[in-house]
């Protein structure tokens, strides 16, 4: 991933109503979700959430698809993972780590 890419994926996630859509997209997995779905889940107006969308789509961080009448999101799992590796890349100066992988934030270390 290019510099220019990860900071527009950083500067899409830095937003609290687009961090919270991307997460649930997250969480919808591939399937992804319709976007009256989207912003009923996530207590967000119509209007203001295609604002987001669009940012977040700007940055590659979902994709859309039209199924009917409804417009489904998802979230781009190439390009979050893309970013992870990007800010992960040069993790421990190169040296072999032990850091954990793990979802649960109660294990992360402080």
């Amino acid at each position: 991933m290019e510099t220019s890419n990860a900071v527009a994926a950083l500067a899409a996630l830095a937003q609290e109503s687009r961090l919270a859509v991307f997460r649930l997209l997250i969480q919808a997995g591939p399937t992804g979700m319709a976007a009256g779905k989207i912003s009923e889940a996530a207590g967000i107006p119509p209007s203001s959430l295609s604002f987001h969308l669009k940012e977040l789509a700007h940055a590659d961080m979902v994709t859309s698809r039209q199924e009917g009448r409804f417009v489904i999101y998802a979230a781009n799992f190439s390009t979050a993972a893309d970013l992870v590796a990007f800010l992960t890349e040069n993790c421990c100066d190169g040296q072999a780590c032990d850091l954990p992988c793990t979802t649960d934030a109660a294990k992360v270390p402080a």
